[in-house]
């Protein structure tokens, strides 16, 4: 597969080792990551740059946190997709997350095939829902 026909994902995340990891998750998954960045200020700016089909978002971040990162990407484009990974458990997080628009919120701790599932079966669902964005 070319690499403009493949699935192009920014990454938010501000530990190193975390987004390491998940860029090896989203490249096994044939996906290409198309930008990292290292707090939420950086994920809206590389999100209105590249306008990747989807976006892993931390919540805890310096300069701006995911939540209102999420809220500005949502507010640049309705139908992006955006998947929370966090170490937060707390239902009020989650539930604010996905009021924002969040496709899905997936702990940081969960086995990496499980993680996998997740973002696959999230973005299954996204695209079902026809969204020209997708």
């Amino acid at each position: 597969m070319k690499e403009e026909q493949k699935i192009r994902v920014l990454i938010a995340e501000d530990e190193a080792h975390i987004r390491l990891l998940l860029r090896k998750i989203m490249e096994q998954m044939g996906a290409v990551v198309v930008a990292e960045a290292t707090n939420g200020q950086e994920a809206v700016d590389l999100f209105q740059q590249h306008r990747p089909h989807i976006v892993l978002m931390d919540v805890v971040m310096p300069v701006l946190d995911g939540k209102e990162a999420i809220r500005r990407i949502m507010a640049m484009e309705r139908c992006a997709f955006v998947i929370v990974l966090s170490a937060l458990s707390s239902m009020d997080v989650v539930k604010e997350c996905l009021a924002l628009g969040a496709a899905n919120f997936i702990r940081k701790d969960n086995p990496v095939d499980q993680i996998k599932r997740y973002i696959k079966e999230s973005w299954q669902e996204f695209q079902k829902m026809g969204c020209p964005y997708a």
